[in-house]
């Protein structure tokens, strides 16, 4: 029954957006009024719609994509490496925690966004290790890439939807390379279990990276550190502006790579250099206040936020202008201005496969059809995701088709419903954001968004005010 904790400010919540539905657990402060809310087995919250236009700035988390490349390259390095700006989440955690099992020193500060990472120079102190990474996929793939520097037997598991999601592809291409790495139950899923062959130098491989592109990161960022390197003819490539994410930043730690048609080349015998790192703040989080604006009209300002990031998620703003909301870049980060009339949009979505339910949410809120194209991997996400989004616009009444690579959506006219968010934190986080405009959207198992945005309520609630 005990999914999540989340601490919100009482003053902050119950006047404004947020209306708990469940008992809590209220604490009074000696000499002043009760000024926290802790949500203990919260199952299920209301969004109360918004009762004038927004006009807000807001500060988004760190990216989780950006965290989890910066703590692996930092491990490779020699040296201290700090991360600054860093998301403190549940995936980043686990790649914490992961890293750690390792062997490998690590300091946090939550509060003050910092992280530091005692790099081994390309080794893996230990020779063994059962690791559990929850469903954190860049987690398991990255750390399974990783593990090819390594001398001995490790294992890599799971929740229980992490087991259902596909690495056989990765498998596929570290045998390629020889190394010995095996599905435990032989279903091309985690547990996972890696020996890496004393010596190991690298060489040529191929990848079908359909599923997830990060395969293809899991073998680009340990690959400076072998001998011969790393080759890699990618296949079937869906969201490449991830893989330009990793090459980037795997530039800012110090190594290099090109990109040849369809191959991309990573020379070996390179070395990571430990450094100091600013973590850009997380494009997919930004989107949910970006949406709002669109759809209940006002402005919302996302602080630091630039166009040129290497996030591909940017692109979701674009995809906002293109219905009607006015996109502006300052030196500070974006301003997203909208009336709440929104105009429907046929766009293929592969390269930003973590904006799908953001814009499906408000799709029926359009005066045309949307389409969306592209995305039949993010089946394979925390959730099936295109099933999921489906089922969920249908209980809200909105006319919505599913395909095998998208969905389509009618300007439908919606009526209350409790969502369930699938344990995945883009559907709960994204309906949410239906709730600023339509009365009665509840949304299940709300502690889920921890996953990426642990106080993502709180600052929805914000917009409120």
């Amino acid at each position: 029954m005990f999914r999540s904790l989340a601490a919100v400010s009482l003053a902050r919540l119950l006047p404004r957006t947020l209306l708990v539905k469940y008992p809590i657990a209220i604490w009074l402060a000696r000499s002043r009024p009760i000024v926290a809310i802790v949500i203990l087995a919260v199952d299920e919250i209301e969004i109360a719609p918004l009762k004038r236009p927004i006009d807000a700035a807001v500060r988004v988390p760190g990216s989780k994509s950006i965290t989890n490349r910066a703590l692996i390259l930092a491990a490779m390095a020699a040296g201290r490496s700090t991360i600054e700006s860093a998301l403190f989440s549940d995936d980043t955690r686990y790649m914490i925690e992961a890293l750690r099992a390792l062997g490998f020193r690590i300091e946090s500060d939550e509060t003050q966004r910092l992280i530091a990472v005692e790099g081994r120079a390309g080794k893996i102190p230990v020779s063994s290790a059962d690791l559990f990474v929850g469903n954190a996929g860049t987690a398991m793939r990255f750390v399974l890439g990783f593990l090819t520097l390594g001398r001995g037997r490790f294992r890599l598991d799971g929740s229980a939807r992490m087991r259902e999601r596909p690495i056989g592809e990765l498998l596929d291409a570290l045998a390629s390379l020889g190394v010995h790495a095996r599905s435990e139950r032989g279903d091309r899923c985690p547990p996972v279990v890696i020996e890496p062959p004393p010596g190991f130098e690298g060489g040529a491989a191929q990848i079908d990276a359909g599923v997830s592109s990060q395969f293809v990161s899991a073998l680009l960022m340990p690959a400076p550190l072998w001998k011969r390197g790393l080759r890699l003819k990618v296949t079937g490539a869906v969201a490449r502006p991830f893989i330009d994410m990793t090459l980037k930043i795997m530039s800012r730690f110090g190594a290099s790579s090109s990109v040849e048609g369809d191959e991309i080349v990573v020379p070996g015998g390179q070395r990571y250099h430990a450094r100091d790192f600013a973590v850009e703040p997380d494009a997919s989080s930004a989107s949910y206040f970006a949406a709002a604006a669109a759809l209940c009209g006002g402005v919302v300002r996302i602080a630091d936020l630039r166009p040129d990031s290497v996030q591909g998620d940017v692109g979701f703003l674009k995809v906002l202008q293109k219905m009607g909301a006015r996109v502006t870049w300052h030196d500070g980060g974006v301003e997203v201005r909208g009336d709440g009339r929104l105009a429907g949009v046929e766009v293929d979505m592969a390269a930003m496969p973590d904006m799908v339910a953001t814009l499906a949410a408000i799709a029926p809120f359009a005066s045309s059809p949307t389409r969306i194209r592209g995305v039949g991997f993010i089946r394979h996400h925390e959730s099936d995701r295109l099933r999921a989004i489906a089922t969920e616009l249908a209980k809200l009444g909105a006319k919505v088709g599913e395909t095998e690579d998208g969905i389509a959506i009618e300007p439908s006219k919606l009526h209350p419903a409790t969502i369930d968010s699938w344990d995945d934190h883009r559907i709960a986080m994204s309906f949410a954001v239906v709730g600023l405009k339509l009365p009665g959207v509840r949304i299940g198992n709300p502690g889920c968004v921890s996953k990426t945005f642990p106080d993502f309520f709180e600052k929805l609630a914000a917009l409120g005010s």
